[in-house]
């Protein structure tokens, strides 16, 4: 017996947190019968799983990607209000593949995509702590008392807190540039962090997510991982290839 939102994480469908969200909102049946329940169990030999009506098994090959994604383009499947989707640069990806977490519609840099569901969960867990390394440009001249504040703690607008460990790399007359690294991705984290101490980010870049770059990479281009970078990516996580 399996929960049905790992079912369809093995099904490539989706993460399974955006399982969750398709089951809950009545897109998917076991054996014809319309569920909306997350914690669903299934048989996975014997039921019958449908998503929009479409019928999903378990995906034996799974593909892995990297994308440096360029601003302008929404990091989801489909958006009513952007017809740019990051998916759209992936147009001749030979697989169904979704994002790991998200970037902003102007943020730029490493993307990855996936469709090993298991995989693309523990990524984007707090549990695991995998590391997100970000250059941000800032307003104003961020003082050495601004910058420890992001080892100590600041309160995000969900009322958690969040950290990161920072540098400054460079500064100019009204701005600084940041090196941040995080473990958590909360949405927008950068952001509100930079904002939280008076320094609202100007522009923001994603350098690497779990030690793979997409420096190498023309941006709005992607390429598919290597198979030592797949395996370091099970390894942070703790899973076994």
């Amino acid at each position: 017996m399996l929960r049905i939102n790992k079912y369809l994480s093995r099904c490539g469908i989706a993460s399974r947190r955006r399982a969750d969200t398709l089951v809950s909102k009545g897109h998917v049946t076991v054996n014809g019968e319309l569920i909306d329940t997350p914690g669903r169990m299934i048989d996975e030999d014997a039921d019958e799983v449908c998503v929009d009506g479409v019928r999903v098994k378990p995906t034996e090959i799974y593909t892995y990607i990297v994308l440096n994604k360029p601003a302008g383009y929404i990091s989801s499947l489909s958006d009513p209000y952007h017809q740019q989707t990051v998916i759209s640069l992936l147009g001749d990806v030979p697989a169904r593949v979704y994002p790991v977490g998200r970037l902003d519609l102007d943020t730029e840099g490493t993307l990855l995509f996936t469709n090993d569901g298991e995989l693309s969960f523990r990524l984007t867990h707090p549990k695991y702590a995998v590391k997100r390394v970000y250059s941000a440009r800032v307003r104003g001249k961020v003082t050495a008392d601004k910058l420890t504040l992001f080892s100590k703690g600041i309160k995000l607008p969900d009322g958690k807190t969040g950290r990161a460990v920072a540098r400054i790399a460079n500064t100019g007359n009204d701005y600084t540039d940041l090196y941040l690294e995080l473990t958590e991705g909360r949405k927008r984290e950068v952001k509100h962090l930079c904002k939280e101490i008076g320094h609202p980010v100007i522009r923001l870049y994603r350098n690497s997510f779990g030690g793979i770059n997409s420096e190498d990479i023309e941006k709005g281009k992607w390429r598919f991982l290597t198979n030592p970078e797949i395996d370091g990516l099970y390894k942070l996580v703790g899973l076994v290839r």
